[in-house]
């Protein structure tokens, strides 16, 4: 026989060299013709930009390439498998215990049960843990096989009671289904699972999880269906990847903002309001007060024109801008004077028609709409989450209607928007650019092709690195997606700009160009902040509470050591109320040491401890946040210091640390 008959498929390798195999070679098989140490270390690979089991069969003209812990997609490989183990760990445990699905989320993972013997708690997850390090000990290999008898396998299920796997099962009986079955050193089958994969080869490779938590959750999400058991659970390559993340989690729950609500007084979600509903208390109120001042005087600054609308309209404005038809589930509806209302949604029709209320030339273009609009969504109960996630909420929008040759230059003053006002909270972020979707979309290809490059026109510009979303636009258009990074390194979604060539059209915008023809104009949707909730709920964890100088509720406290120093201290407190400051005097009869300790509780950034020694200088005696003394100054000379901290929105402190 011949070597060619014998090496008859090529596949090709991240570097662009290829490689010839034998027929019905695997990954394994090309992993080990490059090097015995690539096959040690590989876990899974990509196929054509599938990821793909090691005993996946190679095929002539494949592009390869082989997956090693160091690969950030072989994390979600890793998760997946350790899912797996949780389930079988769970059915060792509770035998009578039946399992629904166990899918990959952000960060981690979960698994679904329906245990009827018993409810989990969070302290079963020790003695789950142990019995998953005993599965993942015994060195298990995990085997794919295809289902090629599905009724019989429903069939086997529903014998065992696995009513889930036999209702997946049915459903996707006509998409390959396969099974993964792991065997224990004995080539024994020890456990099975209906799935598509992929998964690493041995339960060996796990070294690092933990689970996290439990809760509730309906059968596939329906609230009509049984309430089943959801176990979370994290994994990574090594431990010291795994104790990082664990840390986060630690701190992530103490900037929870829901607790530092409460503990802050910050704002509440009364059963007697609804779900998802908040109440902003005073000292949030003066948060979103001063962002609201800021938003508005940078929106004049950059040509904005501030505008207002109502809460409600006629049902009929939504059947033209298409929410009827489109998001109809999400929109509350209400009758008056027996006709149809709604609860508007979103802000742009109302934009659309102050456009509309006059004529437009090419001259008056752009024409720049901003609002802070509160609207209502129906989200479901089980989505709602603090301030993050709720039904009413004030959006920071705004909407630009420009020329074709104006969207360019208008994108490229947003994303300096953005970047100005995040920098301002000291934020990071990462960008995403989404383009047409494959099938539904409306506009011309020749339109699209040119909002796209437009919008890697106007990113390129500005040198910056951002990722594409091949077929993730909305279908009326392009979007760019800012991703913020918080301080301790989560992702939040943040300011977008959204393309928009249907509502133009739906509305029959016009403007006049300099031929007299007229023509549709682009129409430009953008957020800074998003929602005032999420962005502000978001601020909280960012900042753990401990707000900067000019967004804080309560800027200064004035702590006088004893009575003697009362009159003193009311004279300081109002020269500082009578420049602007937010000032509390704290005259209570309790001792200086209980009230500082208070103001930190309240992480209130200054301290101003006055005794006999400060009457004498006629001075006072700074505390600053995080520190135990920052010196002694004049009123005036704090007073001056602070207002420009405030001025500089932090960039220039009282006292350096």
């Amino acid at each position: 026989m011949s070597d060619n008959a014998v090496k008859n498929i090529s596949v090709e390798l991240p570097d662009g060299s290829s490689k010839e195999l034998e027929q019905n070679a695997t990954v394994a098989d090309l992993a080990l013709s490059i090097s015995e140490g690539l096959k040690r270390n590989a876990v899974a690979a990509k196929i054509n930009e599938n990821i793909c089991d090691l005993s996946t069969k190679l095929n002539n003209n494949d592009k390869v390439e082989i997956l090693t812990s160091k690969s950030p997609e072989s994390l979600e490989v890793l998760r997946h498998t350790t899912a797996h183990i949780l389930a079988q760990a769970v059915q060792n445990l509770y035998p009578d215990a039946k399992i629904a699905i166990g899918p990959c989320v952000e960060n981690g993972f979960y698994y679904d049960f329906d245990i009827p013997s018993h409810s989990l708690s969070i302290d079963d997850l020790e003695t789950i843990e142990k019995e998953m390090k005993k599965i993942i000990k015994e060195s298990q290999t995990l085997e794919k096989i295809e289902v090629n008898n599905v009724q019989k396998q429903i069939a086997d299920f529903k014998e065992k009671g696995e009513i889930y796997k036999a209702e997946l099962l049915t459903e996707y009986a006509e998409q390959n289904p396969t099974l993964y079955i792991n065997k224990n050193k004995n080539g024994e089958i020890v456990w099975n699972d209906f799935c598509r994969g992929p998964h690493i080869p041995s339960t060996k490779l796990i070294k690092a999880f933990k689970l996290l938590s439990v809760a509730g959750a309906y059968w596939r999400g329906n609230e009509n269906n049984k309430m089943l058991q959801r176990v979370y659970g994290t994994a990574f390559w090594t431990k010291e990847e795994l104790q990082d993340y664990l840390k986060q989690l630690e701190e992530a729950e103490k900037r929870d903002h829901r607790k530092l609500g409460t503990q802050l007084d910050l704002f509440s979600i009364k059963d007697e309001v609804g779900s998802g509903l908040i109440l902003w208390h005073p000292n949030l109120g003066v948060v979103r007060q001063m962002i609201e001042d800021h938003w508005r005087a940078e929106h004049r600054k950059r040509g904005y024109d501030i505008v207002y609308s109502p809460h409600i309209a006629k049902s009929k404005l939504w059947d033209i801008s298409g929410h009827n038809e489109h998001f109809k589930e999400n929109m509350f509806y209400m009758k008056i004077d027996e006709q149809d209302y709604v609860l508007k949604p979103m802000n742009c029709p109302f934009h659309i028609l102050m456009y509309q209320a006059k004529r437009h030339s090419y001259r008056n273009l752009p024409i720049r709409m901003a609002e802070l609009g509160t609207v209502y969504r129906y989200e479901r109960s089980g989505t709602l989450h603090g301030m993050t996630r709720v039904r009413g909420f004030t959006q920071d929008d705004a909407h630009i209607f420009c020329t074709q040759d104006q969207f360019v230059d208008e994108i490229n003053n947003i994303i300096d928007f953005v970047d100005s006002t995040l920098k301002m909270f000291d934020m990071t972020y990462t960008v995403e650019l989404s383009t047409r979707p494959e099938h539904k979309y409306v506009g011309s290809l020749e339109v699209w092709n040119k909002a796209e490059a437009g919008l890697k026109e106007a990113l390129e510009s500005k040198s910056i690195e951002y990722v594409l979303n091949e077929g993730d636009g909305a279908f009326y258009g392009p979007k760019i997606d800012f991703k913020l990074k918080d301080a301790i390194g989560r992702t939040w979604q943040g300011a977008t700009i959204q393309l928009d060539f249907n509502l133009p059209v739906r509305f029959d915008l016009k403007y006049t160009e300099k031929d007299g023809s007229l023509q549709t104009p682009v129409m430009i949707h953008r957020v800074i902040f998003g929602t005032m909730e999420r962005f502000i709920g978001i601020l909280i964890e960012h900042y753990a509470g401990a707000f900067p100088i000019w967004l804080a509720p309560e800027q200064v406290t004035i702590i006088p050591i004893t009575d003697r120093q009362l009159e003193y201290s009311e004279g300081v407190c109002r020269k500082l109320k009578d420049i602007g400051l937010r000032v509390n005097l704290d005259d209570r009869s309790e001792s200086m040491k209980y009230k500082i300790r208070e103001a930190q509780l309240r992480k209130v950034p200054y301290m101003l401890v006055i005794g006999d020694k400060e009457i004498e200088n006629n001075s006072v005696t700074i505390r600053a946040r995080g520190m135990d003394n920052a010196g002694s100054m004049s009123v005036k000379e704090f007073s001056d210091l602070l207002l420009k901290e405030i001025d500089t929105k932090g960039k220039e402190k009282v006292t350096k640390k």
